[in-house]
């Protein structure tokens, strides 16, 4: 009679102890009990022909209802038909379904997302019967009592309680659900409050505002068309050219009444990106999440791809496009922090089950935001199998992890006494430490084509490096400090880059220490800091030339690239989320001179194999680092055998140099491959000679040398030939 009550009072844990067939308590036949609020009458049916049963017997006013069969022994299968004021409705009973609902399918860490949510579930009742629906499964350990809240329930806690077995998951198989069903989970908390209604934590699609509903969405069949792309074999991301265009998909291009759709995407942005020879595009976060302003880097539904801008079959679609033209997929991904919106994760079962319980760990002060707490084992479990889930389920090829630093210091962005210090009593968070390389673990243990990506801005060692040596085992990491360090230096007036010329090479002094990736991000041309044509000093003219040159110079630089939308057209209003880039910059020559700039050194850098060792101080030399006095940089890029060798002269003045001396090791020819400063770029086509051949002339501690012309603000690239082959 206990859960009973339990029940009309809508805090029932154990409604399989109740509610469906039983023995009867004489110890004679069966007695079936069902829960339908809000009902007058109760009919059951035979599941297979519909035959009437029995007309049951309602015991409480709010919807229960019981029948006894005193000489049947055998369970069987039924439907009820409920009569109420101004309906009826047939449906067939959860509560006879006990193995459907607790048959756990066998999983790991890696693969949750395959028994948690909403999933189908077929029973077979007879060779000619079959009934579908949906098993929801929530892990939920601290509530006492979770409901199944819907359309197909009038959003009533009481009707479709779900069941626990005491380890912490909450299970029900409902008959005749089926896919593009809006549901939610009513939770009430241990101490009798009821939640706000909770989003599914492994939901695969959720509805935007107002309802923010999890929406049953079965794997449905996508044919891919990318296998020689996803069974490529013995990938060295290292050895491979890298260069990324970083995009907001509901920003990059617009129509009148919105965002683009994933199809249209597919359409306009694959071509784009294909034509503008970029090997990789960087997707800022398409985990769903409820705030337009916070680009995807607050979400909620870490399985659901944003159903902003279409269907996860049409976001499959999109990245089988991209891969056909051999572009690779990398996304933003944010295991380092969650909104506290209450339909999301945080006080998820009345307590912290997601979050660390004391906000000096548990919450972002610079965010608003709660932090997972990675010292809870399903908490791991939980953010590795997600990031499994879209390596498998969606073919991503990267997944470049948000906020690195603020996972890897309890102290991020906190003042003293406002932070809790790990057991040695240090500022280091052990327990994000272990996930992070569990997690880079996983991915290149079961995905070898897969990398991660760090975006990590401290000096925190071995970020980049394997496990076993003791690092954190990304793939790479992006250079802050280059990025920093280069912005800060192309802002100042040419005539002061003398006094700060070490900016522009204290790069190179740790270049090789991680696996860098050269990031001009999103981050740099928001919140008041002006996109990066405006960053450049001087007049019209010279912002672009600085900026042409800046743009070459970084394509030359070692590591991996990576360029923000609207940068390869010096977008001259600051980025926003809100508008779509201002492509009609293309009408102007200075605009599309820096679109042509970016194409042919993405085009450049593909092909040449000097470029390809950007890994390794194997394939950079020095020519001349210290000629602070006007401005200019020059440096080798190898290959590994030396038999491709490319000179790259980088002059941040206006002033041209007729003749500048300048000491090479090889003797040769080195001829003019690029030139930001030619006129179809708008440059101002100082004159060079095609190409240079060396002289026994010692120079610069080298023991040939050339006599070059040197534009002015401007990055000229040469390419090495021997002299027998000249």
């Amino acid at each position: 009679m206990d859960l009973l009550q339990d029940l009309l009072n809508a805090r029932c844990s154990d409604p399989f102890g109740c509610l469906g067939l039983h023995p009867n308590p004489s110890g004679k036949g069966l007695n079936l009990t069902i829960w339908q609020p809000g009902a007058e009458s109760v009919t059951v049916l035979n599941l297979a022909d519909d035959k009437v049963l029995g007309e049951m017997t309602k015991i409480a006013d709010e919807g229960l209802f019981t029948f006894s069969w005193p000489r049947r022994s055998k369970a069987f299968n039924y439907r009820i038909k409920a009569v109420f004021k101004d309906h009826e409705l047939i449906r067939v009973d959860p509560y006879q379904f006990v193995e459907a609902t607790f048959s756990d399918s066998e999983h790991h860490t890696a693969n949750l997302y395959k028994n948690q949510g909403a999933n189908k579930v077929s029973v077979k009742i007879n060779s000619k019967l079959t009934i579908d629906g949906t098993r929801f499964v929530v892990y939920a350990p601290a509530a006492r009592s979770i409901s199944v809240v819907s359309d197909f329930n009038a959003w009533d806690g009481r009707t479709h309680p779900m069941s626990s077995n005491g380890d912490g998951l909450w299970r029900l198989f409902i008959p005749d659900v089926g896919p593009n069903q809006s549901y939610k989970y009513e939770i009430r908390a241990n101490n009798g409050e009821l939640l706000p209604h909770r989003t599914d934590p492994y939901a695969r699609y959720i509805e935007q505002y107002p309802s923010f509903a999890s929406v049953t969405w079965f794997d449905k069949p996508y044919q891919w068309q990318d296998d020689d792309w996803v069974k490529q074999e013995n990938i060295d991301h290292y050895e491979r050219p890298m260069s990324i265009y970083e995009v907001h998909l509901g920003s990059w291009r617009r129509k009148e009444n919105g965002p683009l759709t994933y199809l249209e995407l597919k359409d306009q942005l694959v071509p784009y990106i294909k034509d503008m020879g970029y090997t990789h595009v960087e997707l800022l976060p398409i985990t769903e999440y409820p705030f337009d302003g916070s680009w995807g880097y607050q979400p909620v539904g870490l399985y659901a791809v944003t159903s902003r801008f279409g269907t996860p079959e049409e976001f499959k679609a999109l990245i089988d496009a991209f891969h056909m033209q051999g572009i690779g997929v990398i996304m933003d991904w944010v295991p380092a922090h969650f909104p506290a919106d209450s339909h999301g994760l945080g006080n998820f079962d009345g307590t912290s089950q997601y979050e660390y319980p004391d906000p000096k760990k548990g919450w972002h002060p610079e965010w608003n935001s709660h932090i997972y707490d990675f010292g809870k084992e399903h908490v791991v479990n939980y953010l590795i199998s997600n990031a499994v889930y879209w390596l498998e389920e969606f073919h991503i090829d990267g997944l470049r992890v948000d906020a690195v630093a603020s996972m890897l210091y309890l102290d991020y962005s906190r003042e003293d006494g406002e932070w809790i210090p790990n057991v040695d009593g240090g500022n280091h968070n052990y327990e994000a430490i272990a996930f992070l390389r569990k997690l880079n673990e996983t991915v290149y243990l079961n995905h070898p084509r897969c990398f991660t990506i760090a975006e990590e801005s401290t000096a925190f060692p071995g970020v980049s490096k394997p496990t076993y040596m003791n690092g954190l085992g990304f793939g790479f990491k992006w250079n802050m400090g280059w990025m920093n360090d280069s912005l800060d230096y192309m802002s100042k007036d040419p005539v002061h880059r003398k006094y700060h010329h070490g900016e522009i090479t204290f790069s190179m002094v740790y270049s090789f220490d991680e696996q860098f990736v050269l990031p001009l991000s999103h981050d740099e041309v928001v919140h008041g800091k002006g996109s990066l044509i405006t960053k450049m000093p001087g007049d019209g003219w010279q912002k672009f030339a600085n900026l042409r040159a800046y743009t070459a110079f970084m394509f030359m630089h070692p590591g991996k690239k990576l360029n923000f939308m609207g940068n390869e057209i010096a977008q001259g209003q600051e980025w926003s989320h809100e508008r779509s880039l201002d492509w009609h910059l293309l009408d102007i020559e200075s605009h599309k001179g820096q679109q042509s700039v970016t194409r042919d050194l993405n085009n450049l850098y593909k092909n040449e194999a000097a470029l390809r060792l950007d890994h390794s101080g194997d394939g950079f030399e020095w020519v001349c680092h210290d000629d602070g006095e006007n401005s200019i940089l020059s440096f080798l890029r190898k290959d590994k055998n030396s038999k491709e060798n490319l000179l790259v002269v980088t002059n941040f003045t206006p002033v041209p140099h007729e003749h500048y001396r300048l000491g090479v090791p090889i003797e040769g020819d080195f001829k003019v491959i690029f030139n930001s400063d030619a006129g179809i770029y708008s440059g101002s086509d100082y004159p060079l000679s095609p190409s240079y051949r060396t002289k026994r002339e010692a120079s610069h501690g080298k023991a040939f040398s050339i006599n070059l012309q040197i534009p002015p603000l401007a990055t000229i690239i040469l390419k090495w030939a021997p002299k027998e082959s000249i």
